[in-house]
């Protein structure tokens, strides 16, 4: 891993702030590619065609970097939550701003649907507001870890700088431990 990988957001954050525009770069570098994976999966059916998904997270997080000097610091993972909600209300707007202007199209009969049945697509939609309600009970610490793991694929080695753990081990026991939280949390009505 290079020297600038094990180098923590917080950090560059930091950096970025006193006016460090190579710092700036790195953050991007770091965090565009893991929010459009995170993105796609977001966005809904009908917003797709409309809007590409790299836009609509460039877009938010250029929006969110205006604010770099406002953003109050507390942890090493808050820039990515900080991000990942900037992203996801874009999606909202999104969704809220293509959603009054259905498309009317005639579709044959013989057409066999690829998307998810509306009972699927619902029984989805009710498992991501679980999920995300049972994410937003847990701990600061514990949410960041499952963020990072989970929704941004990152691997223990970054987990552990990100989170200011001292080994690859002791993210990934962290990551254990607040996913088997999340999953009471869900358990929980």
């Amino acid at each position: 891993m290079a020297a600038d990988d094990l180098e923590s957001s917080f950090d560059l954050l930091l950096k970025a702030r006193s006016g460090d525009s190579e710092a700036l770069n790195r953050l991007l570098e770091r965090y565009l590619p893991r929010l459009q994976r995170w993105a796609r999966g977001r966005m809904p059916a009908g917003i797709r065609s409309m809007s590409d998904t790299a836009d609509i997270v460039q877009e938010s997080v250029i929006s969110a970097l205006r604010n770099l000097n406002t953003f109050e610091v507390r942890t090493d993972g808050a820039l990515a939550a900080y991000l990942r909600r900037s992203v996801n209300n874009r999606i909202i707007d999104q969704f809220r701003r293509h959603g009054h202007r259905p498309v009317v199209e005639q579709i044959p009969e013989t057409v066999i649907a690829g998307d998810a049945s509306p009972l699927e697509a619902a029984i989805g939609a009710e498992a991501l507001a679980n999920y995300e309600h049972a994410l937003a009970s847990l701990r600061d610490d514990d949410r960041q870890a499952i963020i990072l793991r989970v929704e941004f694929g990152m691997g223990y080695d970054e987990i552990a700088t990100e989170l200011g753990k001292p080994s690859p081990a002791a993210a990934r026991m962290a990551v254990t431990r607040a996913l088997e939280r999340l999953a009471r949390a869900m358990k929980t009505p």
